[in-house]
């Protein structure tokens, strides 16, 4: 069955950096789009990146130039690379199939940008 499962998350100080993966199972990933969005309690969900099959990406705006998604369709993982955290990037980061509409996502991984 199709599987995505998170991990890297953590606390880190504001202007930190952290790098989250996500293992892909079930699937072909080469075949779909894959993106990452996140939750933060009380708010909406919100997406935050995605990468084509072609390898084409898109960010929101809250996260240009800070985030930076990968992918490594031998392995099978997903990347989000992310630097210069704020306070407000505080939420359980997703990992899932598509690009902004989702069939699948993974369990989440804690992220928390604090001193």
């Amino acid at each position: 069955q199709v599987q995505l499962v998170e991990s890297g998350g953590g606390l880190v100080q504001p202007g930190g950096s952290l790098r989250l993966a996500c293992v892909a199972s079930g699937f072909t990933l080469d075949d779909y789009a894959v993106g990452w969005f996140r939750q933060a309690p009380g708010k909406e969900r919100e997406g935050i990146t995605c990468i084509g099959k072609s390898d084409s990406t898109f960010y929101a705006d809250s996260v240009r130039g800070r985030f930076t998604i990968s992918r490594d369709n031998a392995k099978n993982m997903v990347y989000l690379q992310m630097n210069s955290l704020k306070p407000e990037d505080t939420a359980v980061y997703y990992c899932a199939r598509g690009c902004y509409h989702y069939d699948y996502w993974g369990q989440g991984t804690q992220v928390t940008v604090s001193s």
